[in-house]
């Protein structure tokens, strides 16, 4: 966790990737979960939870983040979200695997596409660009 906290801005109680399972310069895999002990399941939906979808793209959107890089003063921002396909649903405490892969990138802007799986499950597919913004001092 202390990598994942060294590469991108998020924090508690946003930060949604737990680990990073394996990493190469054009993809990444990376493990999150959803612990039914988290607010939002007092309300989604009371009796039957489930990690609301909104969420699931943000553990993706993460995993990018950390695949694209940072020089530290550099924020990663999502800048489209296309073709965003909820298969299954994740309940909480279930272990899920996001994988990520950069399609393309032109200096600080990257086209991506991620997925979320639980055992051999697709829970959800998306593509998205992201951008690396200069922080504001």
């Amino acid at each position: 966790m202390d990598k994942i906290k060294e590469l991108i801005p998020h924090r508690e109680p946003f930060l949604f990737v737990k680990d990073i399972i394996d990493q190469t310069e054009s993809s990444i895999i990376t493990s999150t979960l959803f612990s039914s002990e988290m607010d939002v399941f007092k309300g989604h939906f009371p009796g039957n939870p489930i990690v609301p979808g909104v969420l699931l793209c943000e553990a993706v959107f993460q995993s990018g983040a950390l695949l694209m890089g940072n020089s530290g003063n550099q924020t990663p921002i999502v800048t489209r979200i296309q073709n965003t396909k909820f298969k299954n649903m994740l309940k909480p405490n279930e272990q899920a695997k996001i994988s990520v892969e950069i399609t393309e990138s032109l200096g600080h802007a990257f086209h991506l596409k991620g997925k979320i799986t639980k055992d051999d499950t697709t829970i959800l597919t998306i593509s998205f660009s992201c951008a690396l913004i200069e922080k504001e001092s």
